[in-house]
């Protein structure tokens, strides 16, 4: 089976490429041969002139991609492992395996989409978890449906919210994309536009005339395409009014703000574990937040607050140095091994207590690696 699908459909003058994932039985989520097919089918698709825009989407009616297949790094990391070390390989070792190679390659597709000059149109229909966010923020045209479900689940497993999060959640307003980051919280298409990671809400029966509608373009020029796929996409939204779920985060808003006033991770963390909350949202993301890894948590809040004011390649140079450091120690493997391997949902994390976690500690995972 081909990991991801490609093909060209004619319009008008030029043609749009379609490239589809294809792992629908993994809810599409990316290995690293579908990055590296995916990564290069984009270079030809811009350097072609006969094509004038691209739509990404996934197989499958539940997912356009729940994330990263992590299982395979996990194998690398424990192979790694002895007997009562936490860093379990060297940095030259786990730089130059797997591990090193899968995130190395994924932010640069991730970047290079975000840099891309032709217009991409992506279909973030079902989950976009993880590594499907990674593809689909820095998409030119971000379109949400009512069966969107978005998050930045990774403290779950033991990691941080990267793939470019460290941009796209800091430009949220009102730290709203700090609080999602810590919490892993799902949030749907109306959230997504009103923190403006979505373009357009269009319901997904609109999918297929969407694209025969793209496909009756004339395209004109490079510049004006983005345009023109504006105008479509609008015209879309339109007829897709009243069809989306209600936003939780504007009802939440306020209690997000309160709480993230509070410039100290512990303080964050304590007083949202403690406080009672009467919006179900705002629950689930507290029952969320007790079973993550509190490492993570203090990664995830520490990258966001060290990558305020980087540019996009920064952050994504800053994710590379420190998901090597997470592939070095014992809580990604464990994070990884409880929900996606043995799948026992119980996770044995480094600390039971967030002050437990010494600053040395968080001071070494930021360390540059050395090659």
């Amino acid at each position: 089976m081909t990991s991801v699908i490609f093909k060209e459909l004619e319009s008008k003058n030029k043609k749009i490429g379609i490239a589809e994932l294809n792992n629908p039985k993994a809810l599409n989520a990316l290995n690293l041969p579908m990055i590296e097919l995916l990564h290069s089918q984009l270079r030809l698709w811009e350097k072609d002139e006969s094509i004038a825009a691209v739509v990404l989407q996934g197989a499958g009616s539940k997912a356009f991609c729940a994330g990263g297949d992590v299982v395979g790094l996990y194998h690398v990391i424990k192979s790694y492992e002895t007997e009562g070390q936490e860093k379990q390989s060297t940095d030259n070792e786990i730089t130059n395996s797997l591990c090193g190679e899968f995130f190395k390659k994924e932010y640069d597709l991730d970047l290079y989409i975000h840099e891309y000059s032709k217009p991409i149109v992506v279909w973030g229909d079902g989950y976009v978890f993880g590594g499907g966010m990674g593809l689909f923020a820095g998409a030119s045209h971000r379109i949400t449906t009512e069966n969107t479900i978005m998050a930045m689940p990774e403290t779950a497993i033991g990691l941080y919210p990267e793939v470019g999060a460290s941009w796209f959640l800091n430009k949220m307003p009102n730290n709203i994309g700090v609080f999602l980051g810590i919490t892993g919280a799902f949030f749907n298409a109306s959230d997504a536009k009103y923190v403006g990671l979505s373009n357009f809400n269009i319901t997904s029966e609109l999918k297929l005339p969407l694209i025969e509608q793209l496909c009756n373009i004339e395209w004109r020029s490079k510049k004006a395409s983005y345009k023109q796929i504006d105008d479509v996409l609008a015209a879309f939204e339109v007829n897709s009014l009243g069809k989306m779920p209600d936003g939780n985060i504007t009802r939440c808003e306020d209690s997000i703000v309160s709480l993230m006033t509070q410039n100290n991770i512990g303080t964050i963390y304590s007083e949202f574990t403690s406080n009672t909350y009467e919006q179900k949202w705002l629950i689930d993301a507290q029952q969320k937040v007790e079973t993550a890894s509190l490492l993570s948590i203090v990664l995830t809040y520490e990258q966001l607050s060290r990558t305020q004011k980087q540019s996009k390649a920064d952050c994504f140079a800053a994710e590379l140095n420190l998901s090597i450091r997470c592939c070095q120690f014992s809580e990604f493997a464990e994070g990884v091994r409880a929900q996606l391997v043995d799948k026992d949902r119980k996770p044995n994390w480094a600390f039971n207590q967030i002050n437990d976690i010494e600053p040395e500690l968080i001071d070494w995972f930021f360390s540059p690696i050395k090659i």
